[in-house]
């Protein structure tokens, strides 16, 4: 019998839990039962599920960030173009969060509870500005390919619920409601570019996150002339 538990317990629990209930599935009654304690003992550290999805997205965010991180604090490796910095990012966060069930939908509109997101976010800010760009710029460029990545991830979570490195993915494992056939029978010839947008949106996701992040690179080098 588990006599004490800490916040650091809940948090792992839960994000192991994720990965097998989803968030719809994830209560603290669950994750007590699975720590062997009564639900009221996790009361003493979060107050509520939102809070414990506030310190389950902060430990996303710790993982993902930390391969972003070099020996030094905000060290990146000199040299690197901005167009690779902001790309890089948001790679890592499409993995990361693809690697927990709900995982866009866990991190979207959460809060951080501490301030370690600080670090990696100065580095990629500072290899902008370095590179040219004003803090407004850099910060808007940052926060639009942050925005896209997480919505790019909600939906693509959509199609392929199960968690880990899309690489990894089975034609099983795709939720049949994206069926791209069904879909365009549905659909019928009287709409064709609705029904030929399905395989953009639905298709082969990898290529079109890749290709959308080309888009937003692109658009951030008009928008500021780097």
């Amino acid at each position: 019998m588990v006599s004490r538990i800490d916040r650091n317990q809940v948090v792992d629990t839960a994000l192991r839990l994720l990965n097998e209930v989803g968030l719809d599935g994830l209560t603290l009654r669950r994750i007590a039962k699975e720590l062997n304690v009564q639900a009221p003992a996790l009361y003493w550290h979060f107050k509520n599920k939102q809070e414990l999805l506030d310190e389950m997205a902060t430990a996303m965010l710790r993982r993902m960030t930390s391969p972003l991180l070099g020996p030094e604090p905000g060290g990146r490796a000199p040299g690197e173009n901005w167009q690779d910095a902001l790309s890089d990012a948001c790679r890592v966060m499409r993995r990361g969060l693809l690697g927990y069930r709900d995982g866009g939908k866990v991190f979207s509109g959460t809060r951080m509870t501490d301030e370690s997101y600080a670090m990696p976010l100065d580095a990629l800010l500072r290899l902008l500005t370095t590179a040219g760009f004003s803090a407004h710029q850099a910060a808007r460029a940052w926060w639009t390919a942050y925005n896209f990545t997480v919505g790019v991830v909600i939906e693509e979570q959509s199609v392929y619920p199960e968690p880990g490195d899309p690489a990894d993915r089975r034609p099983e494992s795709r939720d049949p409601a994206y069926d791209l056939a069904s879909r365009s029978q549905r659909i019928g010839e009287q709409y064709p570019l609705a029904m030929a947008a399905g395989d953009e949106m639905f298709g082969d996701l990898e290529r079109s996150f890749e290709e959308g992040l080309r888009i937003i690179v692109a658009g951030v080098a008009a928008t500021t002339g780097r």
